[in-house]
């Protein structure tokens, strides 16, 4: 018998029992769409922690004021005023830093007409739109020239720039920050959420030099709020990280022994461990779908054992007209696959669908790639004819005249 000829037995046999057969494929539908939902839904939020990476800038450091400490009260990182600017113009004359970015914050009421909007303003120079690799969508960033005369201009993030102007061009208009005028040289492009959560496109950027002079001022003349370091490539990084810890000692007289009053965080490591964390989770969504991929391989077994034990004399019959036993076992193996096929076929719809109404219900980012289809599909041709095998070798291994004389 021919291989058309044994895959028309399959299906025949398959049509005569459609209930059955649904039933069957039942559990592989489910196993399949579930595999294609968890691993969509994986890769979806080791994607977000990418991009969230990415948008920070590459190779980078922060360095935050160390803790104080008042009487037997230890204080967080970052509440003492110990890094200045002249720190941040040290650190940027070491052989292996790229860009230095010295930073300040404050929270100030932006206006522009009629419309206002309260956010974090930050005073920055403009390396650290380099440091961020962080482009503009439309005009530009104030210069260096704006930095040193401690100019009254400002960059908007997009979401600030749609609460005070609307679908109106914001450069070259002039907003007010704590009743001051500022001119807006430029809008920023979209950087979307960071690791924390944090809208980063609801930002208001002014030079550092304006910022402390003119907005927030300091207890501390010269003092800074933290500064975001980069390093020339990822392969300096622990060396770079070396020399900034032992120049800000020496700056800041710290005899040896002494706890640093600053604290370097390399931000590299901290993205390795989150985008590893997220691949855990992937793996693990996939793990955890794949078992009930499993489940819908033994059902098909057992309705594959009970469709040879309803089927003896026919396979008896076969065999007494010329069937050889190769012929049974591919005939059963074929039914197995089938099934499993066309309930791959169905389960990989119903997993995108199942995907795609996550990502508008949750409003959670989601990623399906066709190696993702395609190993979904593939698994559960291979659980097709694991769990198809043994009932086709037991059909294979009936003997013509037992098989006849079965009732």
């Amino acid at each position: 018998m021919n291989l058309l000829a044994i895959i028309g037995e399959a299906l025949r046999a398959l049509r005569l029992n459609r209930l059955r057969t649904g039933l069957t494929m039942l559990g592989m539908i489910i196993g399949v769409a579930a595999v294609v939902l968890m691993l969509s839904i994986g890769q979806g939020a080791q994607t977000t922690v990418n991009q969230a990476i990415a948008s920070m800038g590459s190779n980078l450091f922060i360095v935050l004021p160390g803790a104080t400490s008042s009487g037997a009260m230890r204080q967080s990182s970052g509440s003492a005023q110990t890094l200045t600017l002249g720190d941040a113009q040290a650190v940027t004359n070491l052989p292996s830093i790229k860009a230095v970015a010295p930073i300040i914050t404050g929270t100030a009421q932006l206006n522009y007409g009629a419309n206002n909007w309260s956010t974090v303003v930050t005073g920055v120079t403009p390396d650290y739109f380099k440091v961020r690799n962080w482009s503009t969508e439309d005009g530009e960033v104030f210069s260096d020239t704006d930095f040193r005369s401690a100019a009254r201009v400002v960059v908007l993030g997009q979401v600030t720039a749609k609460n005070l102007f609307g679908d109106e061009d914001p450069t070259g208009k002039t907003i007010r920050i704590k009743k001051s005028p500022f001119l807006v040289t430029g809008v920023l492009a979209a950087k979307g959420q960071s690791l924390d959560g944090r809208d980063q496109d609801d930002s208001v950027f002014i030079p550092l030099t304006t910022g402390q002079r003119q907005i927030f001022g300091s207890q501390f003349p010269g003092t800074i709020r933290f500064m975001m370091v980069q390093g020339k490539s990822v392969e300096v990084m622990d060396e770079a990280e070396s020399e900034i810890n032992q120049l800000l000692r020496q700056r800041h007289r710290l005899a040896e022994g002494t706890d640093s009053d600053f604290t370097v965080r390399n931000m590299a490591a901290l993205a390795a461990v989150a985008t590893g964390a997220a691949k855990v989770m992937s793996l693990m969504l996939g793990a955890i779908a794949s078992v009930s991929l499993l489940v819908g391989g033994i059902g098909i077994m057992n309705i594959m054992l009970v469709s040879v034990t309803e089927r003896t004399r026919e396979i008896g019959i076969r065999m007494a007209i010329g069937a050889n036993r190769r012929a049974i076992l591919t005939q059963f193996l074929l039914e197995a696959l089938v099934i499993c096929i066309l309930g791959g076929l169905v389960g990989v719809a119903l997993g995108i669908g199942g995907a795609w109404a996550v990502s508008r219900a949750a409003d959670m980012a989601v990623v399906i790639t066709l190696g993702m289809v395609g190993l979904a599909f593939l698994f559960a041709s291979a659980v097709g004819i694991f769990f198809g095998f043994y009932p086709a070798r037991k059909a294979a291994a009936l003997r013509p005249v037992e098989a006849l004389r079965y009732e």
